[in-house]
């Protein structure tokens, strides 16, 4: 009788050891958030959301959560404390923040280009040139006499640094010029309004691809896309875990993410199937070449320019 009270003893132990582990496995992770302040190109064409949708297989719990924004605002999101990392393609405005510590353990994850795109007219006679600046001084010149005009981003987005640098490189100041329109708004919008306009405008491509394919633009054509000034390199950062409350385990896991051999096989592949042509280009493979240009960009300045 003893052995037999032992025994059964024993057996509830177990069975309640059992249900206790059944218990805690089946119950579902408390989500967690990671919040990402991006540049608006790369949440625009929705390289995000499908990047986003892969990281939840590996961790059901995780939701990630965009604020898309330009370049500048995405970074100060960061100097608040607002959001635990940073995707930007700003290098001269990341370097600020770098040295001030807002950011850290920066890395290049995606590159392409921007380009030049306006009228199919044409009327500043740019189409096809291997020189930027040059089509800007063609554009400032056609634009004093009244025949085309020009559409800013005109929000420290990484776009608008980007022009602004082409600009100081041709010697000329358009702002305040009655042709140099300044939109204050995201890409989407400044190019429906260059194409409202038959303006040109620089933009990044995959916003531009994406917006032509839909049938949104009618009149914007692709008219410059060449030249080592129009490299777009996109940078993830994460918020300084030392200065900021954020959620240092899970933001590490986006970049690493990001960074893995299947983060970068998606991002080569994104756009394919629907625009015939990838929207980005991973970093994979060109990572020093790329440092190189961040850091000339940082500075301001790319090879073969003062």
């Amino acid at each position: 009788m003893k052995r037999l009270s032992i025994a059964l003893a024993t057996a509830m132990i177990i069975v309640s050891l059992v249900l206790s582990y059944l218990s805690l496995s089946l119950t579902p992770k408390a989500k967690v958030v990671i919040r990402v302040s991006t540049t608006t190109s790369l949440y625009v064409t929705g390289l995000l959301d499908h990047l986003a949708e892969e990281l939840k297989k590996r961790y059901p719990e995780v939701e990630v959560v965009f604020i898309s924004v330009g370049s500048g605002a995405a970074l100060e999101l960061a100097a608040k404390g607002d959001v635990d990392v940073v995707m930007v393609h700003a290098p001269s405005l990341e370097k600020k923040y770098i040295e001030r510590g807002v950011i850290v353990n920066g890395a290049i994850f995606a590159y392409n280009y921007f380009v030049l795109v306006g009228p199919s007219e044409d009327p500043a006679r740019v189409k096809g040139l291997e020189d930027i600046v040059e089509a800007f001084k063609r554009i400032y010149q056609a634009g004093e006499l009244g025949h085309s005009c020009f559409v800013s981003r005109g929000d420290m987005s990484g776009t608008h640094v980007r022009e602004l640098m082409i600009w100081n490189m041709t010697g000329l100041n358009p702002k305040g010029r009655l042709w140099y329109v300044e939109s204050g708004t995201g890409m989407s919008k400044t190019l429906m309004l260059a194409d409202n306009l038959k303006a040109y405008t620089l933009s990044d491509i995959g916003t531009f691809l994406k917006l032509k394919k839909e049938g949104v633009l009618k009149n914007l054509v692709m008219l410059v896309s060449r030249g080592s000034l129009l490299i777009n390199v996109y940078s993830i950062h994460l918020v300084n875990p030392s200065r900021y409350e954020v959620n240092k385990e899970y933001a590490r896991r986006w970049m690493e993410f990001i960074l893995s051999d299947d983060g970068q096989e998606l991002i080569a592949s994104y756009g394919k199937d629907k625009y015939g042509v990838a929207l980005f280009n991973p970093a994979k493979g060109r990572s020093e070449e790329l440092k190189k240009m961040w850091k000339l960009l940082s500075e301001g300045r790319m090879i073969g320019c003062s």
